[in-house]
């Protein structure tokens, strides 16, 4: 097995630099939570989309990011490397579906997703177990998204 050896690693090899989340995975503490912060420029920008857009904009990087999370795994010879955070980008957007690009809606929408993505409640903690390769690298941080978007939207449900 190998592992990311220096931080040139990441910042040289495409696949690598991608997974890493443009090297934001490589923080020594809570590298999950740098890779979401990395998603919020990135959600600000696909906020200006239509709905429609934005949704296959999402779908085609859920897809993408099954892709390069799996290789990057495989050639850490490590599943689910903890450097590994395109898959918190993809989840913090889940989270944002339908949300306004409010700073309010920004961080309450950061913080329901982490809550989910470190807890893990049922069935994501299963999912996290159960599903291998890029599939079960990104799978559990879509349903940490999800339960977040459903948080999300019930909270401003409530403050209306």
């Amino acid at each position: 097995m190998s592992s990311i050896r220096s931080a040139k690693e990441v910042f040289t090899h495409p696949t690598h630099f991608l997974a890493f989340g443009f090297g934001s995975g490589l923080f020594p503490k809570a590298p999950g939570t740098m890779g979401t912060l990395v998603a919020i420029p990135i959600f600000i920008l696909m906020s200006q989309l239509t709905l429609i857009n934005y949704l296959i904009l999402l779908i085609l990087l859920v897809i993408i990011s099954i892709y390069i999370c799996g290789e990057s795994a495989k050639m850490l010879g490590i599943h689910d490397h903890g450097g590994i955070v395109l898959d918190e980008i993809c989840g913090y957007l889940v989270t944002m579906i339908f949300a306004p690009a409010s700073w309010q809606a920004i961080v309450l929408g950061f913080i329901l997703f982490r809550i989910f993505d470190i807890f893990k409640p049922w069935p994501i903690k299963f999912l996290d177990k159960q599903v291998t390769g890029g599939v079960g690298i990104v799978v559990d941080d879509l349903m940490a998204g999800i339960y977040a978007l459903l948080s999300l939207q019930l909270i401003f449900w409530l403050v209306k």
